[in-house]
């Protein structure tokens, strides 16, 4: 069986068949989210998706590595990422944990 992932188009029909809306307030109202997300995550480092998991971003410090050509230590700048933490709930329902014994 192929993995058969849902599209953007699929995500906005079936976003307005549920909140009964047309695709185009469906497709302007996920746009909003996205942009709302990435404003919120510059803006104050976290964005949380209720139920969902929550956008962080992360400050990595400098460190040593190797280049795996040449063995050569190399140091790697300090940076900022972003991160994506699924929310136990999501996780759970997902991925059901294991019963004790």
């Amino acid at each position: 069986m192929a993995n058969v992932r849902m599209t953007q188009t699929q995500l906005v029909r079936s976003l307005a068949e549920t909140c009964e809306v047309s695709n185009k307030v469906a497709r302007a109202m996920l746009d909003k989210l996205a942009t709302t997300a990435i404003a919120e995550v510059k803006k104050n480092g976290v964005f949380v998706l209720p139920g969902i998991g929550r956008l962080v971003r992360v400050d990595r410090k400098a460190r040593m590595g190797r280049n795996p050509a040449t063995g050569e230590a190399i140091k790697i700048a300090a940076k900022k990422v972003v991160k994506f933490r699924v929310a136990k709930s999501a996780k759970d329902s997902i991925v059901p944990p294991k019963k004790a014994k």
